[in-house]
């Protein structure tokens, strides 16, 4: 094993971040290499800077108009040059400062220092590569973003556990996901626990007090004996539309929550920050028992992910996210596009408290977020799916056959009535078929 990979592993020694590392998280390790002699050049090569292959013009990198012209708010080294492998300090530090007022509940809390992704996709797969060994455990809710499977169970030929995501009664089943863990990490003693709200596909955000249930539900499973990473999927962070809605994140809350709990957040200005296509996202850890040496390890091995696969995550698009946040525009504008989905929200819940659906088409429980589901009883939501798409115009999405999600986040409001009424109308003629 590489020096530099042992010295990292010694300040996780002890820890449940170290106990929790796959084989290639424990073999990975940041190169001191051509990077980190750029970065002492830098610094220190007052005459001449002979090390980072850019194409340089009297100091600057050399760039096209034709591209410069595009980006009018960006120097020619923020439009062209590379990021550092952690991303742009500017941009993790506006996003540290972000998730602190987004989550008051971490003031005085230590946590990593955001490293910057390309996209929580990646933050996903990353947090897989570091923590997952074939065969080993990764619990998720039954209704998941498929996603999870690619990335768990063929790249890195883990095994999902899932548990039913509600309650008979209609809320979130936390007796359901205690039970799940306990079971999957019975012979191993180590779990991958995915939290995502609000949910892609339900919608679902966990209340305030199911949300301090799941923490407790955890903490007694670590009180077990088991290690667990718990992988906070933030990807619609801030999308609540109800009072009794957790308003911060499960990190916030796992973040001290046991020394055998290691809590990873995955979140990102991708739909925060309605720029989809600009894949901006982070990855933060927090454990009680992580001290600074022992962040910088978790850093830097996380830096050798991303420096063995694609080097860095792009510049611009950080550049211009960071000069952004410090906008004065910035809040405001965020609210106002959260309002508008939000009535949306309450636009759907009002259709489906006044009309009747048809027997067999039961729309989930839904608080935030883009989508809400119906479920499909004794008939199929892809069948349904075509009907719609074929015979109606209308595109949705259909889950393992058993549910349909809807993306009312794409529909503008004053069409809603005409779509959900399509909706039933199928639906309705599908049971009658």
């Amino acid at each position: 094993m590489n020096a530099l990979a042992e010295e990292l592993n010694r300040s996780l020694d002890g820890t449940c971040a170290g106990r929790l590392l796959s084989a290639i998280g424990t073999r990975m390790y940041f190169p001191k290499g051509i990077l980190s002699q750029s970065a002492e050049a830098t610094e220190r090569a007052k005459r001449f800077n002979a090390t980072i292959g850019m194409a340089v013009a009297h100091g600057e990198p050399m760039a096209l108009d034709a591209i410069l012209s595009q980006l009018p708010s960006l120097s020619k080294r923020e439009a062209v040059a590379y990021a550092p492998t952690a991303g742009v300090p500017a941009n993790r530090a506006a996003w540290r400062s972000e998730i602190l007022k987004k989550n008051p509940s971490l003031a005085g809390v230590g946590f990593s220092l955001p490293v910057a992704v390309p996209g929580l996709t990646a933050g996903i797969s990353y947090l897989a590569d570091l923590f997952i060994n074939e065969g080993d455990p990764v619990i998720v809710a039954d209704m998941f973003w498929p996603n999870y499977r690619l990335i768990m169970e063929e790249r890195k030929n883990a095994r999902l556990a899932s548990y039913k995501f509600f309650t008979p009664e209609g809320g979130f089943n936390v007796e359901g996901l205690e039970h799940a863990i306990v079971e999957a990490s019975r012979n191993s003693h180590k779990a991958v626990v995915i939290l995502n709200y609000p949910n892609n596909p339900t919608g679902y955000t966990p209340t305030v007090s199911e949300a301090e249930a799941i923490k407790a539900a955890l903490i007694r499973v670590a009180d077990g004996g088991v290690d667990i990473l718990v992988i906070s999927d933030d990807a619609y962070f801030g999308l609540q539309y109800e009072p009794d809605n957790l308003r911060e994140s499960m990190f916030a809350k796992m973040a001290m929550a046991h020394p055998r709990i290691l809590a990873a957040k995955v979140d990102g200005q991708t739909k925060e920050d309605y720029v989809w296509g600009f894949r901006g996202g982070f990855v933060t850890f927090a454990s009680p028992d992580l001290k600074e040496a022992a962040y910088d390890a978790l850093v830097k091995k996380l830096m050798g992910v991303i420096r063995s696969s694609i080097s860095n995550a792009t510049a611009p698009t950080q550049h211009m996210l960071a000069k952004a946040v410090a906008d004065p525009r910035y809040l405001k504008q965020k609210q106002e596009f959260g309002a508008i989905l939000e009535r949306r929200y309450h636009k759907v819940k009002a259709f489906l408290s006044s009309h009747q659906a048809p027997r067999g088409f039961v729309a989930l429980p839904f608080n935030s977020g883009y989508f809400m589901c119906f479920e499909c009883q004794g008939f199929s939501a892809e069948t349904l799916r075509l009907n719609l798409l074929d015979n109606r115009g209308i595109g949705t999405i259909s889950i393992q056959d058993k549910w349909l999600r809807v993306a009312f986040s794409s529909v503008d409001e004053e069409d809603l009535d005409a779509l959900y009424t399509e909706l039933f109308n199928a639906a309705g003629s599908m049971i009658h078929s």
